[in-house]
Formats: C-alpha cells, structure tokens, sequence
C-alpha cells in the first residue's frame, strides 16, 4: 500500500509562509510513518527566473514603503479574491498547476499562502477532486484567505476564526489549531549544555532577530542595545544580510565578549532556548516559534497590516510588549538584569497562554481531514495543459 501524499504549496513573500510548510512536513511525518510529503513555492517552481524578482520587489516595497503595503493591505482586507482575479492568476503565473498535481498525485493539498490557495479553489471549481486545508500563518484573516472551495481553514485563535465566518466561511470548515511550527520547537534543550557549545556565559542574554531584510539598519535602536552589553548578552541575529552583518562587525561598540553577531542558521530553536527575551519583528510564524520556546517578547517596527494584527494580539495576551519608545527598552532589560540573580539563570517563562498552545494540533488536524478525504480524484484538462513533465518522480 501506498504512503499517504500530502503536497503542501506556498510562496516567498516572506518567509513564514514557506516555513510552515516545511514545519508541517516534518511534523505530518514525524506523527505519521505512512505520509509522504512535498513542499513547492509554487511560483517559484513554475516560474524560476519571474519570481525571484517578483519576491525582490515586494521585500523592497514592504522595506522602503511600508505605509503604502498597509494602505493596500487595509482596502482590499475585507474582499476575497474574485474570479477574475484567480482566473489571471491563473493563467500569468499557475497555469500548469494541473499538470504538477496530476504528476504528483496527492490525497491532500495544503495552501499556506492564499496566492495557491486561491488556484487550487478555482481548479476545484472546474473538477478538481482533492481536499484542500488552508493555514493562515498570521493572527489575522485577510479576505485574500478566503474561497469557498477550501475544505478547511486551520487558523491561529478562535479570533481569526470568527473573522472567516464572517466572510461566509461555515463553523465546520473552520478549526483553531495554532500556527505550526517546526518539530525543533517542540520541546526544550538543555540551557548549560548549549551555553558550553556556543561559549556563551550564565548571564542574561537577549535574542535580536529581523536583520534577514536589512530591518536593523536604525542605528539609533541598535545603540540603545548595545549600551547594555556590559550587563547582559546580546545575540544579533542577521540572517542572510551578511552586508549587515559586515558593517556591524565593523564597528568597535559590536565587537565585544558579550555580543554574538549570527549570520543565517537553522538552529534558532536552539537560540531561543538560552535566551530570556526576543527582540523581533512580529511576524506571525517567529511570535509563534517564540510562544512554543515560552520566551516573551518585544516587538520592533511592525510593518502595518498583519504584523500590526500579530502584535495587538501577543500584547493582549501578555506575551510580549511593543517598543513604544526607547524607555521600553530599557525598563525591560533593567528588569531582566535585576531579576536574573534571584532566579538563579532559570528563564522567567510565560505563563498559562503559552502552556495552551500545542504545536502538534495543527498537524493532527490535516491527518483528521487526511483520514476522511475521498480517495478518488480528476482534473479536467483544459487545453492549456501540455504533457510534459514538470514534477521528477518521487
């Protein structure tokens, strides 16, 4: 008997989406023996010279102009993709969408960004036989999320869910699972042991992350931290910005025992788990990996929109706090500098909301849907399909 093929599709405008997918692979795997799993960004597979730069301009607007980004994400929150909207989705940039299903055959389709989402819905409406769960990464549901052809809608709070139904999304289709993360989250590592590894000392230390899109270029927000690593560690993290990185490196005030400039590395997880506070951008899947480590946060430059969403949402739960001014600052290392001798190093932990959240939940979910999908499916051919091969063999 086959294994279970589960094709899980998003895109790069930002990397969260695509991070849930591949956290959902490893999970979907890791809960079950039987499923075999497939990640595709889907324009960039499709198209691997236009979207790369499609990708490069959207970082560049979101960097440059983010008020215009909020401006755009405000009018159209409320409206779904229309059908001509999907239909020149459609045939720009998805048009051999069909083919790569039919070639990968799977029992499952998973949408972690609403652009595939919004293609698959619109090959359901003309003979698509295949489930679809769509996971909506953010604390928000943008109307971009929502088709009435999505099976079901796996989102972050029972908030976001009350927001669909709103848009006409029926209960059953809706559950509340949490946004997954990756199964490296799932369960703490042992602090002494990754201090000793990365040569850190006992001592508070705080975890700086958003440098991957050039975000920490205010030199004044960098100076108000730096100020401080006399009394505590700070781990800077640059991602791929390695001309970031470089400049930083440059400076004498970086170059210090207590101040780690990190390039790209897959073990944030790690990261986080010596770490007592999170300085972040609040994008959905980072607040997310955050709340699964129970590390509070504080939250820098949210770009209007979602992160703005994101924010209101780890504030009113009393996850994290908003740099509203450089006395945030401040009075949250103070605090952190001061309290770090009575707790002896333990990590001061967030409380019940973070002892809620079960990172396996959304995974458990898609294998539910999985278990009760239809085994039988079809695509109608349209005459823009070809035969050639898109996909290699598995």
């Amino acid at each position: 008997m086959r294994k279970k093929r589960i094709l899980l599709l998003s895109e790069g405008f930002g990397a969260g989406h695509t991070q849930a997918a591949h956290a959902l692979a490893e999970s979907l795997r890791k809960l079950s023996p039987h499923i075999q799993t497939r990640v595709l960004e889907l324009g960039r597979f499709l198209h691997p010279t236009l979207a790369p730069l499609v990708f490069t301009a959207y970082r560049k607007t979101v960097s440059s102009q983010p008020r215009l980004y909020g401006l755009v994400y405000r009018s159209q929150y409320k409206k779904s993709q229309n059908r001509v909207t999907q239909l020149a989705l459609h045939r720009i940039f998805y048009a051999q969408t069909a083919l790569v299903i039919r070639q990968l055959r799977p029992d499952l389709i998973v949408c972690t960004h609403p652009f595939p989402s919004a293609v698959v819905s619109r090959l359901k409406r003309i003979g698509l036989n295949v489930p679809l769960c769509t996971v909506i990464t953010d604390y928000d549901a943008h109307g971009a999320w929502v088709s009435r052809e999505v099976n079901a809608y796996l989102v972050s709070t029972p908030d976001v869910g009350e927001k669909l139904m709103s848009r006409g999304v029926t209960a059953a289709n809706v559950k509340v699972t949490g946004i997954p993360v990756h199964p490296n989250f799932w369960e703490p590592h042992n602090r002494e042991e990754l201090r000793a590894r990365f040569g850190l000392q006992a001592m508070p230390t705080v975890l700086v992350m958003g440098g991957g899109w050039g975000l920490l270029k205010e030199s004044s927000f960098l100076e108000r931290l730096v100020r401080w690593r006399d009394k505590l560690q700070l781990i800077i993290c640059l991602g791929s910005n390695e001309k970031g990185r470089a400049a930083l490196l440059a400076d004498a005030r970086f170059r210090h025992p207590n101040v780690r400039l990190l390039g790209f590395t897959k073990e944030i997880d790690k990261w986080m788990d010596v770490s007592d506070l999170l300085i972040t951008k609040p994008g959905g899947m980072t607040c997310t990996e955050a709340l699964a480590k129970g590390i509070p946060m504080l939250f820098y430059a949210a770009i209007p929109g979602q992160e703005e969403e994101n924010l209101q949402y780890f504030e009113q739960q009393g996850l994290g706090e908003a740099i509203r001014s450089p006395e945030t600052v401040d009075r949250s290392f103070t605090r952190l500098v001061e309290r770090y001798p009575q707790t002896h190093g333990t990590r001061e932990l967030l409380g019940d909301a973070a002892s809620k959240y079960d990172p396996a939940t959304c995974s458990r979910a898609i294998l539910e849907v999985l278990s009760g999908s239809v085994k039988d499916w079809h695509v109608k051919t349209g005459s823009e399909l070809t035969e050639e091969p898109l996909v290699p063999s598995d």
